[in-house]
């Protein structure tokens, strides 16, 4: 009898085992393939992602270094607005590296992690749940006091306990270039009905194209089209959901979701990483394995920390679907050296931001 059985190694889940498991908790994970891959997800985050790495990860994961943002109300062709902070304010990493690297974290608390266990079904019973999974040696069943979905945005976990769904699922598509490019300025394209395309400098490791488009867009043609704008050819693509909008609940009777799988995303960039780490750490002070009804307190430590800064994403992505003559004059207004947080939408009104804007009025 496991304390927890998690489901999925992404962040979420391996942050979430490592503090679990260095709390004294006996942790199992179960990864449905090898950790880090498919790759699905872009490698642009804020500065905050190494309060959660092991020491030392920023040196082996660092890609480029971001200080701003060239927004375009439309294509490659249109007017970019420059909007930039003295100092760096985010990072471009290695994506499939950062996973891995949380990997071994959490083995190295104490977690048993496996790879090729294919979770295929979840029940839970009045005293554990049972979590079973194709693996390289058969079919096995696995009894844990709880059940950690961090299984993704199209969660297994979520969908065998009937738990609700995100809001909304965006299709995200990416794709590199090998061009060397050291700027430290990625480009935001409104061209895209409902959200937005982007580019992103990653130095030696190449050039990131990617787009995310609302359900019934052609997210594949969007993608080609954008990047033949650019004139440029890229390997191949990566296809992935992107879940928008958390339910109101995201916990069972023994059981809870951690990170995409419980839409603990920002919705005006589809990005999730830092807000599932942060979810996960609230999840392992929070939850006591042998006491169902400490779910709760999770429910309300996560939703305390990142319910205010979803909902006012959600005003943010608005802003996508103006007429290209308000998004134009909206950038032009706006435009120029900010106050903000990249994972804070609060933060547009800091008293360091509010004194920006009023210094250009």
């Amino acid at each position: 009898m496991y304390d927890f059985v998690v489901v999925g190694a992404g962040p979420a889940g391996s942050r979430f085992s490592r503090q679990a498991a260095a709390a004294g908790h006996d942790v199992l994970v179960l990864e449905r393939g090898e950790v880090g891959t498919p790759l699905a997800c872009s490698g642009h985050v804020s500065t905050d992602v190494w309060e959660f790495t092991p020491d030392g990860a920023r040196a082996d994961l660092l890609q480029n270094e971001i200080s701003g943002a060239r927004f375009h109300a439309g294509g490659p062709g249109e007017r970019a607005h420059r909007f930039y902070k003295d100092e760096t304010i985010s990072n471009v990493i290695d994506r499939v590296e950062l996973d891995r690297t949380l990997a071994r974290a959490a083995r190295e608390a104490g977690a048993d992690l496996r790879e090729h266990h294919s979770v295929i079904g979840v029940e839970e019973h009045a005293d554990r749940v049972a979590v079973t999974a194709r693996t390289p040696d058969g079919k096995q069943t696995f009894d844990a006091r709880m059940v950690a979905g961090c299984d993704g945005p199209v969660s297994r976990v979520r969908r065998e306990l009937d738990l609700p769904e995100p809001g909304e699922k965006l299709q995200g598509v990416l794709a590199f270039s090998d061009e060397n490019d050291p700027g430290a300025h990625v480009d935001v394209h409104l061209s895209v009905p409902e959200f937005f395309a982007w580019r992103i400098p990653r130095a030696e490791a190449g050039v990131e194209y990617g787009l995310a488009a609302a359900p019934g867009e052609n997210a594949t043609g969007l993608f080609e089209t954008f990047t033949a704008d650019y004139g440029i050819e890229t390997g191949e693509t990566c296809a992935g959901m992107i879940p928008i909008g958390p339910p109101d609940r995201v916990t069972g009777y023994r059981s809870f979701l951690i990170g995409d799988a419980a839409a603990q995303t920002k919705p005006f960039t589809g990005g999730g990483i830092v807000y599932g780490m942060t979810a996960a750490d609230h999840a392992a002070r929070e939850i006591d394995p042998r006491s169902p009804g400490s779910l709760a307190d999770y429910e309300t430590a996560w939703r305390d920390d990142l319910a205010r800064e979803i909902r006012l994403g959600h005003w943010v992505r608005r802003a996508y679907s103006l007429p290209k003559p308000l998004q134009n004059a909206g950038l032009s207004a706006l435009s120029g050296k900010i106050g903000v947080h990249m994972d804070k939408p609060t933060t547009l009104f800091s008293p360091e931001s509010l004194k920006t804007l009023l210094s250009r009025s």
